[in-house]
């Protein structure tokens, strides 16, 4: 189970939502991961669709089959590389950017 929050949710809330045989039943068949502090799995998602989109969805593909091939020679591509996000995102441009939505010295 991927968890977009780090800190909101943790297996004890199975124990909240469902009855204690349950939450145990569920929580020992899954595996909890937090993404990153500062980012989040959406803004990850988007920036691959991007990727993909800019660098290869960018022409006709006759067929889904194809689509599948294709995509999936781009993914492995990109696993081998290792391919990562360079964020640009500062704390300076941050503070500039927002500074509407935080105040001096919370950003």
């Amino acid at each position: 189970m991927v968890l977009d929050k780090l800190n909101t949710h943790s297996p004890a809330d199975f124990y909240e939502a469902f009855s204690p045989q349950q939450a145990r039943y569920l929580t020992r068949k899954m595996e909890f991961h937090h993404t990153p502090e500062h980012s989040s799995w959406l803004t990850l998602a988007e920036v691959e669709i991007f990727v993909l989109t800019e660098h290869f969805l960018d022409r006709w593909l006759a067929g889904q089959a194809i689509v599948a091939s294709e995509v999936g020679a781009w993914e492995s591509k990109r696993n081998a590389i290792r391919a990562t996000i360079d964020w640009r995102f500062t704390i300076p441009n941050a503070r500039v950017k927002l500074k509407k939505s935080y105040p001096m010295g919370e950003v």
